[in-house]
């Protein structure tokens, strides 16, 4: 415990005297962190989180750094019986630490999937009002402001693409990549068509593109009233059977309460 005591200090004081960096560390060594990074981990944070999250990379780093601090706090701990085996316990429990925080966000998106699924083609129906008066490229510019919070990011740098002269289906894609939500895939590239129609069809082109909308919509809300119906389904369940079950107790109680005043005669 002496040598564990002293350890942590001294770590505490190179740290402190910025003679170990861990932001330089960390920096170095980035390339092969970023290894470790989920597809996915961006999409999920934004979904969580929104536009509060400023600097994704910097949230990734520091789940980085927590996962490393409790591996090498653990070792110190071994240090006076450290072995191979206790080593490989040490980074696991700094893995799952690591992990903690990806497997809270994956969680938060199962609990909240139709609600996040749902904001595309509502989405959508916004940009469809503003492409009947603007091309899309500046239909997009204008939505911004009024998107869902966990687009924000996402559409600034499809705008921004497209004002750097990206004329390709490519920025379209990155986004629909991005935020991997239903049906985003197929979205953009119709987004990206109707943006590429000559201005004689775009009357035809942007129904076709109402009706899909429309019918995500009604996709979105069939999916959100089948979740209220299973959980107010469940819940009736749990109250059936509590009431089964207590129900069922009151009548042994009641059964070895009489059969105990007939013994007591």
């Amino acid at each position: 415990m002496e040598i564990l005591l002293v350890g942590i200090i001294i770590i505490f004081i190179l740290i402190y005297n910025n003679v170990i960096s861990t932001k330089v560390f960390l920096g170095d060594n980035q390339k092969y962190f970023d290894l470790l990074k989920e597809k996915d981990y961006e999409f999920l944070l934004r979904a969580k989180y929104g536009d509060r999250v400023i600097d994704p990379e910097a949230v990734f780093m520091k789940r980085v750094r927590n996962g490393l601090l409790v591996s090498i706090v653990l070792i110190f701990i071994f240090i006076t019986n450290l072995s191979f085996i206790n080593v490989i316990i040490a980074l696991v429990i700094g893995f799952i630490v690591f992990k903690s925080d990806y497997s809270n966000l994956k969680s938060f998106y199962k609990k909240h999937l139709n609600e996040i699924d749902s904001l595309l083609p509502y989405y959508l129906k916004s940009l469809e009002v503003l492409i009947q008066h603007y091309t899309v490229p500046v239909a997009l510019a204008r939505s911004i402001d009024d998107a869902p919070e966990v687009f924000k990011p996402g559409l600034r740098t499809l705008v921004g693409k497209i004002e750097a002269g990206d004329s390709s289906i490519q920025p379209y894609m990155d986004f629909a990549q991005e935020y991997p939500v239903r049906d985003s895939m197929r979205m953009m590239r119709l987004l990206y068509r109707l943006g590429l129609g000559e201005q004689e069809k775009k009357h035809e082109q942007l129904n076709a593109f109402a009706r899909t909308v429309s019918s995500l919509q009604n996709k979105s809300r069939e999916q959100k009233y089948k979740a209220r119906l299973e959980k107010m389904e469940s819940k009736t369940m749990a109250m059936l059977v509590c009431t089964g079950g207590g129900t069922m107790i009151l009548l042994l109680i009641s059964i070895f309460m009489l059969m105990g005043s007939s013994t007591g005669q």
